[in-house]
């Protein structure tokens, strides 16, 4: 070898030996390194070390290294808790599937979530790991932990699984038992969870918390007595939290031992389950039965109630119980309205069978005593028996039934119940049942209604009084339905009934017979039983007063005129009513006696001391013609004057413009004697007046040659054909014959005929009042209605009044209150009787209303209530109109004084309202109790109106809740709901009173639901 080869060997292997060198070097770094950064992972130095091993790794050539320093940056970056933590290890186990960290970095970071209770974190990693890798010390923590995360992750099949497999091990077996007995615990498999506590029980480490556990298990397991002397040993040592919980172990105990005394004050320290969102515990409301249901057993029923009522809504065995035992206690305290709504809820769930048909008795007995404002006490009943047919009651309960069609007074429903029933007892009933619905139709002026339910309880004569009230019921009818005839038959038949004298009706039975006989004019026969009713008549003065007047003109009538005198002086002195008419009619009177000085003077007292009567135009006239007859013709057209001018609407103005004509006539003085009669003729077309002024302007146009003038003036007057005239008074005076006749039909059809023929003609006036009347009294009102307006548009004149009436009163039932106002409006001021003007006036202050004109009706009636001869139906009407004009305007203080007033006159629906509005102010007031006292009257006497009780159930439930008994108030409340969905207005206020006091009472009751 050269010496040339040798030296570049020599520099080969030297280069060669410095690489080495270089490479050991560097691996001895690399493991210096890795050992401080193991040393500062050690002592959970984890950033500094993450860097560490981050620094050997990049430099680091061997593969085990940087398969070491990869396990160690994840498993730093899972203890830093950095956000890429879990990809690095899922990278470490990619990268170096052959590694034998694989399974360690599954456990280590399983083990790391675990140690910081991450147990949802670490059973994501322990389900990695290969368990089968694992020695046995690894695999018993490895299950311990594992199992732990799942039950701390209420995974409890996988903790089961895990934990069963350490309950023998020495250091994990007293834990694991422990865990498996809590799960068995709420798995509430009582007997297991037993066992496994029994284990570890003589553990100082688990005696605290195995204590309650056992307490509590012992309870569910029926050992009571064992729960609660494990529960009072654990209480000294509680928090607040676990001495609620155990109280409530305790009094349930005693609860179920039947120990009721010593539960109570147990189960009142139950502070409830807190949900995650409230602040305190609330009770559910097994809880609220628990505790009542101790207190009902103690006799304690003002406790129970109050624990029993908080059970609002509940629908299942507990609130079933709870209802029944709320309504035994009431019943103790004599609440029965409230024992009423506890048993009918009670009664409305099947849950316990016999709970139901108690519940159901005494709901029926009790709705037969105080009445019921969901269904009438007789449906209750008849519901009862249908339900429970072979009941032990039955024979009881029947009798209630039959007693309470009468005393619920809702005789419409009662009637229904009773249809078709055969037995004596209903039979019975029934008579009483159709009489007093009859006499309800009656009072709402329902005649014909009134008198076929009348005919339906005389069809069960089963008792005489009811027979005989029934007779005289049905007469009233009839004569109100101006069937005199008939009405005289069955006031004659009562009156010979032997059970007549003990009914009330038989008081004034002479009365009404007198004014039977005073409609047929038999006014010998109506004065003899006027004359009779004064002399055994003192205390009632004003039909006493009505008497006289009747009396006077019967006498009248019959040219009696001294006995007519007497009475109309009686009738004077007593001063209850009228007595303007009594004076006007005495100095007519007085006239006819011979009297003509002394008739001027009465009649001229009249017109000073009664400046206000209806009747003064009438006396004006009649003081105009007493003067024209006493010669005193200039005194005579004064007064006519007067009266032209002060009562200008006066059916009087033509008649004393004719006989002003006729004045004139006489005197001579033609001239004006044709300008008064032309003036009639012109302003009156039509009238009687007017054709008598026609006629007798044309003997003037005679006696003066002038009968072209006559003619050419006659022409002007579309009512007078004077071609046809012969024929025209023949055809009109057949028609008035079939009229006086009463034969209707014909009339009707003759009458027709007349107008048809003479469409103007000199009798077209009567004929279209004739033929209004006649298909008024066949009740074809449509076919009266263009008649009546012929009337009220033509001139005035002695039909005006009338058709002023039944017009109105057409557009009154029609409720065309616009069309009916301007008619009741000339009928205030034209009217000559007072009837007619206390008709108009009611039915303005009726029609203002309806069309909320409040204060037209305020202003009406306050007329109403003005006037002297009103009865009580009008006169409650009035302040009714006053009472809601007032609530609707706010006037609270003046709708509570009206409202007071109807009460004392009012029937029928009205007196409902007045109730219910009682009762309304009562809860204004803040007197609950009284105002439920006044909504209870109203269910009992007044069921038949619904809708008033449903407003009244209402109120009801305000009331209760102002008196802190949530359950009744929201009981009534989703009764209203459910039974009266026909009163939107009553259900729409019902719901939102529903919704906010279940919103206050969830509150403090977990077992109420609320609607979304």
């Amino acid at each position: 070898m050269s010496n040339k080869n040798c030296l570049s060997l020599l520099v080969a292997v030297l280069l060669s030996f410095q690489m080495i060198a270089q490479q050991s070097a560097t691996y001895t770094s690399n493991l210096v390194d890795y050992q401080r950064a193991l040393s500062l992972y050690n002592n959970q130095q984890y950033l500094a070390a993450q860097s560490l091993f981050s620094s050997v790794k990049k430099t680091a050539k061997e593969e085990i290294l940087q398969s070491d320093c990869t396990y160690y940056i994840a498993n730093c970056a899972v203890r830093l808790n950095q956000q890429n933590a879990d990809q690095l290890v899922e990278n470490f186990v990619k990268e170096y599937p052959t590694s034998t960290k694989r399974n360690t970095a599954f456990v280590d970071v399983g083990d790391y979530y675990f140690e910081n209770s991450k147990y949802a974190y670490a059973r994501k990693w322990y389900d990695k790991v290969d368990e089968n890798a694992l020695g046995k010390n690894e695999k018993q923590k490895f299950y311990f932990n594992n199992g732990y995360s799942a039950f701390s992750s209420k995974q409890y099949n996988d903790a089961k699984k895990y934990l069963s497999k350490v309950e023998n091990s020495q250091e994990f077996g007293s834990q694991a038992t422990y865990y498996l007995g809590f799960m068995a615990y709420e798995g509430d498999d009582y007997n297991a969870a037993n066992e496994y506590f029994e284990q570890v029980s003589d553990q100082e480490r688990y005696k605290e918390k195995l204590s309650y556990y056992q307490a509590d298990l012992n309870f569910k397991l029926g050992n009571f007595e064992k729960a609660i002397e494990l529960a009072k040993a654990r209480l000294g040592t509680s928090d607040d939290e676990e001495i609620s919980e155990l109280s409530k172990i305790i009094g349930e105990s005693y609860f179920n031992l039947e120990k009721y005394a010593e539960s109570i004050p147990y189960l009142k320290a139950y502070k409830g389950k807190r949900g995650k969102r409230d602040t305190t515990g609330k009770w559910n409301n097994t809880d609220y039965y628990q505790l009542g249901y101790a207190y009902y057993k103690q006799k304690d029923y003002e406790n129970a109630i109050s624990e029993f009522n908080k059970i609002v809504s509940g629908n299942n065995s507990v609130a079933q119980n709870a209802y029944y035992h709320l309504g035994e206690s009431y019943i103790n305290l004599d609440k029965k309205q409230e024992a009423l709504n506890a048993f009918r809820n009670a009664s409305q769930m099947d849950f316990d069978l016999k709970i139901q048909e108690d519940a159901w008795l005494n709901y029926a007995k009790i709705s037969y005593e105080i009445g019921n404002p969901y269904q009438s006490a007789p449906q209750v009943l008849a519901g009862y028996l249908q339900k429970y047919p072979n009941t032990s009651y039955k024979e009881e309960i029947e009798t209630l039934l039959i007693d309470s069609y009468i005393t619920s007074k809702n005789y419409k429903e009662a009637l229904k119940l009773l249809e078709g029933k055969k037995s004596f007892e209903n039979k019975v009933a029934y008579q009483k049942v159709a009489f007093y619905r009859g006499l309800e139709l009656y009072n709402e002026s329902q005649y014909l209604e009134a008198k076929n339910l009348f005919d339906a309880s005389l069809k069960e004569p089963r008792d005489p009084n009811y027979t005989a009230r029934a007779t005289f019921w049905k007469a009233e009818a009839d004569y109100n339905l101006t069937n005199y005839d008939d009405a005289l038959i069955g006031f004659k038949q009562f009156q010979q009934m032997p059970e007549a004298s003990s009914t009330p009706e038989n008081e004034n039975i002479n009365y009404n017979l007198a004014y039977t006989y005073f409609k047929l004019k038999n006014y010998g026969q109506a004065t003899q039983f006027f004359n009779q009713f004064i002399s055994n008549k003192r205390n009632d003065k004003v039909r006493l007063n009505d008497a006289y007047l009747r009396l006077g003109d019967g006498h009248f009538v019959s040219s009696e005129y001294q006995s007519a005198i007497s009475a109309y002086e009686n009738a004077i002195k007593l001063n209850e009513i009228e007595s303007d008419y009594a004076f006007f009619q005495k100095a007519i009177s007085v006239g006819y006696t011979g009297q003509s000085s002394k008739k001027i003077k009465e009649l001229e007292k009249f017109i000073s001391d009664y400046p206000n009567s209806k009747l003064r135009d009438d006396a004006m006239y009649e003081l105009g013609n007493s003067y024209v007859k006493a010669n005193e013709t200039e005194k005579a057209m004064g007064v006519y004057n007067r009266l032209n001018s002060e009562y200008s609407m006066s059916s009087f103005v033509p008649k004393a413009l004719l006989r002003q004509g006729l004045v004139y006539y006489n005197s001579g003085e033609n001239e004006s004697a044709l300008t008064k009669f032309k003036k009639v003729a012109s302003e009156y077309p039509g009238s009687p007046e007017a054709v008598q002024a026609v006629s007798t302007a044309k003997l003037i146009y005679i006696d003066l040659g002038r009968v072209d003038d006559y003619a050419r003036w006659v022409k002007t007057l579309d009512y007078v054909e004077v071609t046809d005239a012969d024929l025209d008074n023949a055809t009109y005076e057949a028609a008035e014959k079939q009229y006086l006749d009463n034969a209707t039909d014909k009339a009707i059809k003759q009458f027709n005929g007349y107008l048809s023929q003479f469409p103007n003609g000199l009798h077209a006036l009567q004929s279209h009042f004739y033929l209004a009347q006649l298909y008024y009294k066949k009740d074809l009102l449509e076919n009266a209605v263009p008649h009546y307006k012929y009337i009220t548009e033509a001139s005035q004149s002695e039909f005006t009044e009338e058709a002023l009436t039944r017009l109105s009163q057409f557009y009154l039932e029609k409720k065309s209150w616009k069309q009916a106002i301007p008619l009741l409006l000339r009928l205030e001021t034209e009217a000559n009787f007072p009837q007619n003007v206390v008709f108009a006036q009611s039915n303005l202050m009726k029609a203002y209303y309806q069309l909320e004109n409040y204060n037209d009706a305020f202003t009406y009636a306050d007329k109403v209530l003005a006037s002297t001869k009103i009865d009580n139906k009008i006169k409650s009407d009035a302040h009714v109109i006053i009472a809601r004009t007032a609530i609707k305007t706010g006037d609270e203080t003046k709708a509570k004084i009206a409202y007071t007033q109807v009460e004392k006159v009012a029937t029928g629906e009205t007196a409902a309202e007045a109730l219910y509005y009682n009762a309304y102010f009562k809860n204004k007031e803040g007197k609950h109790e009284a105002s439920n006292q006044s909504v209870q009257k109203l269910a009992k006497d007044f069921s038949g109106y619904k809708y008033y009780s449903a407003k009244g159930l209402v109120l009801m439930a305000k009331n209760y809740y102002a008196l802190n008994d949530a359950f009744q108030a929201t009981y009534i409340l989703e009764s209203v709901i459910q039974n009266f969905p026909e009163f939107n207005d009553v259900v729409t206020e019902a719901r939102e009173e529903l919704r906010k006091i279940k919103a206050e009472e969830a509150k403090t009751n977990s077992s109420i639901q609320l609607e979304d």
